[in-house]
């Protein structure tokens, strides 16, 4: 949303009005239609690690709990899963990055087990969670 300048005026040592530079602010709302995460779920007690199908349940379960059947409504998408790792970069509509942190911070079991999600990064662009700058090797 644009908001048009107004020239200013400035009272000079002889109290004549001179113009004071234009200005023009600029205002993005919503710049960017979704937010991605990267997180990562600790599981403390070892054991049996989810799949991909299974860690996007978990996510739906997470926003369930916390936000009932209009949280689990809330589109999110998986882009990447690392079993290994256990990490995802997660793609949700930025009016529910909110709704989507909260849920996933606040669950707190998986199978019974107690589990944590830790989000490692989050940004309104995909290219910046490509790589992390505290990890670069130099050589």
């Amino acid at each position: 949303r644009r908001r048009g300048g107004r020239a200013a005026r400035a009272r000079g040592p002889a109290g004549r009005g001179m113009a004071a530079a234009a200005f023009e602010r600029r205002v993005l709302r919503r710049a960017a239609e979704h937010h991605y995460l990267r997180v990562r779920l600790e599981l403390p007690d070892g054991g049996v690690r989810p799949n991909a199908a299974q860690f996007k349940q978990l996510v739906v379960t997470a926003l369930r709990e916390l936000h009932g059947e209009v949280g689990a409504a809330l589109p999110v998408d998986v882009l990447t899963y690392e079993e290994k790792t256990l990490s995802a970069i997660l793609r949700v509509i930025s009016s529910g990055l909110v709704k989507l942190w909260s849920a996933l911070t606040l669950l707190g079991f998986y199978q019974n087990r107690r589990c944590a999600f830790r989000v490692l990064q989050t940004s309104p662009f995909l290219l910046a969670l490509s790589g992390n700058s505290r990890e670069l090797v130099l050589d």
